[in-house]
């Protein structure tokens, strides 16, 4: 086995993925991949009967900090790669998962690689947009629940996945130095306000570019097509809004305002539904705004090392202060 990265796989890993690969299949490189944040991502080509290669993704949580939420989120993206392996939603087969580490040294799942690249780029951007709001409205299409009877009939469990957890507190936002003072107050007062009702839907949670995958044939960016939807470890059921609004926070930083405050336009073309109140929208777009602010130098760092070398820490919280502030000037 070759291994092109700076730390092996593990042995106690390497014989759990063993055990789950096809009789006479066996690993034959290993590779890291870059720009995730919470867990370590590798590809595993494995080298099948017939002498041709397929790969794997190993994730695994090595880092103390995020291995204590481990559990819980393998066991979400087990959970959620199983209900959409039913559904069209171009998401990774799973494989196997050891989310409490009890065969492998570290909290682990195994999936199928997809094909494709994330796209963090300017150009093509006006393409993208309405793709990735098309993907989104067939993930809130989802629906996780069946009819009980049905479930007891075949005798197979359903997943369930957990309601929505929202971190941010009006209490732990981080204003951005040299921020519009008056708008972020009224924003954080929008969040000390009880979240307004809404109608569940299955929720990525997490859905923004990158954590898309897309096929690009140059040199035509209008030929290009999602092929994969990935990262499904905080999949969780809530408001549809609150997955724009997180989409439309990461275009606001990565492209610019203008392009957050559009994508809730294209969700709604796509054929998504949306709160009816503009100051129920607000709240979730607030909301997630409010959040980024809290981590906008882990995510400036993580677009940098992807090849957006310009998006300093400083270039993000301006970014952020100014989407925040658009969204408080459009309600008036």
């Amino acid at each position: 086995m070759t291994n092109h990265d700076e730390a092996a796989v593990l042995p106690l890993t390497l014989a759990w993925v063993s055990r789950h690969l096809e009789t006479g299949e066996r690993i034959v490189r290993t590779e890291a991949l870059h720009g995730g944040i919470t867990a370590d991502m590798r590809r595993l080509t494995i080298g099948t009967r017939d002498g041709s290669t397929r790969d794997l993704v190993l994730r695994s949580f090595v880092d103390p900090f995020y291995a204590g939420h481990a559990e819980d989120w393998l066991d979400r993206e087990a959970g959620a790669l199983s209900l959409l392996a039913g559904t069209d939603v171009p998401a990774p087969g799973l494989v196997a998962a050891d989310p409490t580490a009890a065969h492998c040294e570290y909290p682990s799942l195994l999936m199928t690689h997809l094909p494709g690249r994330t796209v963090l780029d300017d150009e093509g951007l006006q393409t993208r947009i309405p793709l990735l709001a098309r993907q989104l409205v067939a993930i809130h299409a989802v629906r996780p629940f069946p009819k009980l009877s049905t479930s007891l009939e075949q005798g197979r469990p359903h997943w369930r996945p957990r309601p929505y957890v929202a971190l941010t507190t009006a209490d732990t936002v981080v204003t951005p130095r040299g921020a519009d003072a008056a708008a972020w107050t009224a924003a954080i007062d929008v969040i000390r306000r009880p979240a307004p009702p809404y109608e569940g839907r299955f929720l990525h949670r997490d859905f923004q570019p990158g954590n898309v995958l897309f096929d690009v044939p140059p040199p035509r960016s209008a030929d290009a097509r999602i092929t994969g939807v990935v990262d499904w470890a905080v999949a969780s059921w809530g408001p549809a809004d609150l997955d724009v609004a997180h989409c439309s926070t990461s275009l606001a930083l990565l492209h610019g305002p203008a392009w957050g405050l559009r994508f809730a336009e294209a969700y709604e073309e796509a054929g998504g539904a949306l709160a009816a109140a503009a100051s129920e929208r607000l709240y979730w777009q607030v909301r997630d705004g409010l959040a980024c602010s809290e981590e906008v130098r882990v995510v400036a760092q993580t677009w940098r090392e992807a090849g957006r070398t310009e998006l300093t820490a400083r270039v993000v919280e301006e970014r952020l202060d100014a989407y925040v502030t658009a969204l408080m000037d459009a309600l008036g």
